[in-house]
């Protein structure tokens, strides 16, 4: 099987285009889509078979769960068994948008979705092909990102493409995605409120809506046991290269980096850098790539899953990676990091040449 591309507007897709995508989502099949934080992988929620396929497509451990994305709020009681009164609040000021919140879920939901949990995370895209599609396939679509389990997630319908292309039935291509990192999740199954991913929507975003709300201990170090939430447990995000990234003071930093990427290129080998526009031209040997300016985190955000696929492509033998300890989005971004680096990091300081 090859999946057919179709291009369609983002901004308003064509009826007929959607309609043909609902009906391989009605019929089982498998449809990857933009939304506004990375492309996913879509499957009829309610059935089985689909979230299933979606394992299948994905090469993804089945007790990591899956997200239903929804394009009404009322359709969010048809799967969530109790909706407190914070998350009702959260769901209209926030939906569309990229949150995922998680809830006790109704009989209506298939453990095969919910990766054997009693719990169901849901979220209402802020996309127009998203939100079209979700109506064209009943309403309730199960997408985790539309990428082989484990590697960077996509931004780009090429991206879905290479990982995907010979297993699922459509690409969607809408084009690069906004925001190009993964929803907040939300448990709501805990009271506080519980974050177990962090992404556009901070903390603190939160807390001035709904009060107190609790990180997860384990964001910044692996999980054990059965994730609740996407993204918690196994190695996401990662390029084939291994991964680690380098904090310390910018100039500590690339002298060290610069010593490193020379001593692979003696062996024989070439270092991937992943810098930013400030700090770029201070590296003199590998392949360097910038994600943006610190002073425009949206853009490195955006940037940094592109970055990683483009390093397999360019077959470098090892990656590392400056920190991005930004204001706003800096947890998320590093949060994908250190889990693409498989937890693996190092602080340098006054080290020169």
């Amino acid at each position: 099987m090859k999946a057919e591309m179709i291009k369609v507007d983002p901004a308003n897709p064509q009826r007929e285009i959607m309609e043909k995508a609902g009906r391989i989502l009605r019929g089982g099949g498998l449809v990857a889509f933009p939304t506004e934080t990375v492309y996913g992988l879509g499957g009829d929620g309610l059935r089985p078979e689909s979230s299933s396929r979606i394992y299948r497509a994905k090469g993804r451990p089945s007790d990591n769960p899956l997200i239903v994305h929804i394009a009404r709020l009322e359709d969010l009681f048809k799967v969530a068994a109790q909706t407190p009164d914070g998350a009702l609040r959260l769901a209209r000021e926030f939906w569309p948008g990229p949150l995922t919140m998680i809830f006790p879920k109704n009989r209506a939901v298939p453990y095969e979705t919910t990766g054997g949990l009693e719990s169901v995370a849901v979220r209402m895209p802020n996309h127009p092909v998203a939100l079209s599609l979700i109506q064209a396939a009943g309403g309730f679509v199960a997408a985790p990102s539309a990428n082989r389990s484990g590697r960077p997630s996509p931004t780009l319908a090429a991206h879905v493409a290479e990982d995907l292309g010979d297993e699922i039935e459509m690409i969607l291509d809408g084009g690069m995605v906004g925001i190009g990192l993964e929803s907040t999740i939300v448990d709501f199954t805990e009271s506080p409120p519980v974050i177990l991913r962090p992404g556009f929507i901070s903390r603190e975003m939160l807390a001035s809506r709904i009060g107190q709300v609790e990180l997860d201990p384990g964001l910044d170090r692996p999980g054990s046991g059965p994730p609740k939430a996407p993204g918690m447990r196994y190695r996401h995000y990662a390029p084939q290269a291994p991964l680690t990234i380098v904090e310390g003071e910018a100039g500590s930093v690339a002298a060290y980096l610069n010593r490193l990427a020379q001593e692979e290129s003696q062996a024989g080998g070439q270092a991937g850098i992943l810098a930013c526009d400030e700090t770029a031209g201070l590296y003199r040997y590998g392949v360097v790539k910038s994600v943006g300016s610190r002073r425009s985190e949206e853009d490195i955000a955006r940037r940094l899953y592109q970055a990683l696929r483009e390093f397999d492509r360019e077959r470098v033998s090892c990656i590392y990676s400056e920190s991005f300890h930004t204001p706003r989005m800096g947890q998320a971004i590093m949060n994908r990091l250190l889990k693409a680096a498989g937890y693996q990091s190092v602080l340098v300081s006054d080290y020169k040449d």
